[in-house]
């Protein structure tokens, strides 16, 4: 397992450099680290858009810095991907309409799968 691996297991907030470095909740899927942004969830501007973006992958136990790369971003078609959805819907804590989840993020939000290098 590598360092990033291990740090997007361990974490469940990674910070991503957009217009500022924004932090984001995500989870980490066969081998591939996931966001869902707008609709209510978490802002992340431009990201859908970029072709690559600045990650930064911190300790859980005491915030240190533990890696930073670039990822290629891409968009996550819902409907054909549903376990990614899924394991996102897992790990969104706190969610208003934790069972509406899938259906709010197919009409209203984007999910972002960041690759590894």
């Amino acid at each position: 397992m590598t360092g990033i691996e291990e740090g997007a297991k361990k974490s469940g907030v990674l910070w991503l450099t957009l217009d500022r470095p924004r932090l984001a909740w995500h989870t980490f899927h066969d081998g591939a680290i996931y966001v869902v942004t707008g609709g209510g969830e978490q802002d992340l501007p431009g990201l859908a858009e970029s072709s690559q973006v600045r990650v930064t992958l911190r300790s859980k136990d005491n915030g240190a810095r533990l890696v930073e790369f670039d990822a290629p971003v891409s968009v996550v078609d819902q409907a054909a991907e549903p376990e990614v959805v899924a394991a996102l819907a897992k790990a969104r804590l706190n969610a208003p309409d934790s069972e509406g989840l899938p259906a709010r993020w197919a009409a209203a939000c984007v999910v972002v799968r960041l690759s590894l290098p």
